[in-house]
């Protein structure tokens, strides 16, 4: 099959950073908030000490962030979600992902450009972040929905978005990490669509006087704090799609070219969907992804995948070496990969928007893609002790931000929210203080594959919320996630793995070295973060895996940011850990 459309994101790296932070991790009692920017946690946990529930402040914290991180999230791009309810004991989704426009099918793509198609990578993918890649933004619908299912109600929508309002208006400072991202997604992609002149004149969306905010200086965005206030008094539809926001989108998109139409911002068109979270069993504990069109599944195969090889006693089980830089056994490394390839040779075979794809050729169900004797029969069919031997099947046929809450009753929210790669397209509505995503490289651009980009269609998508509770009584075990790009399936399986197979407390899971499949291929090459045993580095050149190891500095944003709430089954205890990578932290009361 092609590989357009599934290309990854790599910022340039402006300067080197150490990343050596190594923290405790935070524990609580009675709630807990944990996301990439302090000042969006600490509002989280002002919502959940006025009484509002987990919800109330996943909102408050999604305004925030879209404030704070603008260069990964915003209203310009997606939602997804998945909430604990601890009454009921169960798992429910939001899948806030937006569609295709109404007129934009593959062959009006190639009359606008002709072979978008990547041929040498990235930055010869005419399509990527061309004004035709942008999907309709449905963020502020999912953020809606999400307080209509789940807020308690002691806060208007208003009140729980007003906290990044007023940030947004009176000024906040930008983080150490935040800055640099701002920096790169600023020069590559925001600037672009600006006129040399307005750039001369420093007239550039999301700077001071053209220029990126440095790390400490108080950055102000009161076009988005009218925007938030416009989205909290009159709803989604009057306050967003049909107000001056949504008329800015339309007109900024036609004004390059694009085919966006106030109609593909119709309600109609950005109703969000509620499906039935999918789940496979690690070692006693449910872990719970949205499903397809979300690539969660992917994850899913793989942690099968290890459960079954575990159990049938061909590899043993995972076990941390002292002092959490890297795993005791090669094998582990060496299972964790081969099976991280599995799913993702499945995912980019099947992932696909299934209310256009039931019944076409080729497609496949949830049930059949996590059937258990299927995926232990292909791990053991597959799975070579000696030599990386899944890279070299052909396949069958970065950036987001994320956060978790848990709240004094033991109600959880995994929550991500998403522009992709960076800014996304970088292109700012005027009036509006974010950009817009470019979702639409999520889409396969081959005609006979069921990811096919078409009208109205939803793409591939990347980001995927996890939340895992225990098999035998659907007590909340955690709410994790780990943004960025097609690092999110690898990482849920990686902090699994840490968390609920070697026993690693929150924080000390997040802080373990990483493995990315950035292109989130069956045939991809391996990065490995430095502080991996060196002899486990030779072990697996050995095997012959493609890799490139010990990354560092800035190139350690590859692999994502982590969140991590545990709820301990035993007395309550709340264990929270946060991203070293980034600039967060978790807070708890």
């Amino acid at each position: 099959m092609s590989s357009a459309g599934y290309q990854t994101y790599t910022p340039d790296k402006p300067k080197t950073l150490p990343f050596n932070s190594r923290s405790s991790p935070l524990l609580c009692r009675n709630g807990c908030v944990a996301t990439s920017q302090p000042l969006a946690s600490s509002i989280g946990l002002q919502i959940l000490l006025q009484g509002g529930n987990a919800a109330d402040a996943a909102l408050a914290v999604a305004a925030a962030l879209a404030v704070l991180e603008p260069c990964s999230t915003g209203l310009g791009g997606d939602m997804f979600s998945l909430y604990y309810n601890a009454k009921d004991k169960k798992v429910t989704a939001i899948n806030g992902s937006g569609k295709c426009p109404a007129k934009l099918s593959l062959d009006a793509l190639r009359e606008k450009i002709p072979k978008p198609e990547a041929e040498f990578g990235i930055d010869d993918n005419k399509f990527f972040k061309s004004i035709f890649s942008i999907t309709v933004p449905n963020a502020a619908r999912g953020w809606e929905e999400f307080y209509n299912l789940y807020a308690s109600r002691k806060f208007t929508f208003l009140q729980l978005l007003e906290p990044a309002a007023q940030m947004a208006e009176e000024g906040f400072p930008v983080g150490l990490i935040t800055a640099q991202q701002w920096e790169v997604g600023l020069e590559k992609d925001i600037k672009k669509w600006c006129s040399e002149e307005d750039i001369k004149k420093g007239n550039v969306p999301l700077s001071i006087n053209g220029s990126a905010p440095k790390e400490g200086e108080i950055m102000f965005n009161k076009d988005l704090a009218r925007v938030l206030r416009s989205l909290g008094k009159y709803g989604a539809t009057k306050g967003f799609y049909e107000s001056f926001a949504g008329k800015a989108i339309v007109e900024v998109i036609q004004k390059h070219g694009g085919v966006m139409t106030a109609d593909d911002l119709l309600e109609e068109n950005t109703k969000c969907t509620f499906p039935e979270p999918i789940h496979v069993e690690y070692q006693g504990v449910k872990v719970h992804q949205v499903p397809p069109n979300g690539q969660g599944i992917a994850g899913l195969i793989a942690l099968n995948g290890l459960d079954s090889l575990e159990k049938k006693g061909i590899i043993a089980k995972p076990e941390a070496r002292e002092g959490h830089n890297g795993w005791k056994s090669s094998e582990t490394w060496h299972a964790m990969i081969e099976m991280m390839r599995l799913g993702f040779a499945d995912a980019r075979a099947f992932v696909c928007d299934s209310d256009f794809c039931k019944g076409k050729e080729g497609f496949k169900s949830n049930d059949y893609l996590l059937d258990k004797k299927r995926l232990s029969d292909r791990a053991e069919k597959l799975y070579s002790k000696h030599k990386a031997t899944v890279q070299g099947i052909p396949d069958p046929t970065s950036c987001t931000v994320s956060f978790q809450v848990v709240d004094k009753t033991g109600n959880a929210v995994s929550f991500v929210n998403s522009n992709f790669a960076g800014f996304g397209t970088g292109l700012c509505p005027e009036g509006c203080g974010f950009t817009l995503q470019n979702r639409g490289n999520g889409f396969s651009l081959d005609p006979n594959h069921l990811n096919a980009l078409e009208p109205k269609k939803r793409p591939f998508h990347t980001i995927i919320p996890a939340m895992l509770t225990y098999a035998d009584n659907d007590d909340l075990y955690a709410t994790l996630s780990n943004m960025g790009g097609f690092m999110q399936p690898q990482g849920h399986m990686q902090l699994t793995v840490a968390l609920v197979g070697a026993g690693l407390n929150p924080q000390a899971a997040i802080d373990m070295p990483r493995f990315c499949i950035t292109d989130g291929t069956h045939d991809g090459v391996v990065f490995i973060e430095e502080g991996v045993n060196e002899d486990d580095i030779k072990e697996l050149r050995k095997m012959n895996h493609k890799m490139k190891n010990n990354v560092s500095g800035f190139d350690r944003t590859m692999f994502g940011k982590a969140q991590i709430i545990r709820r301990d089954r035993e007395n309550g205890v709340l264990w929270a850990g946060s991203e070293c990578r980034a600039d967060g932290c978790a807070f708890g009361y």
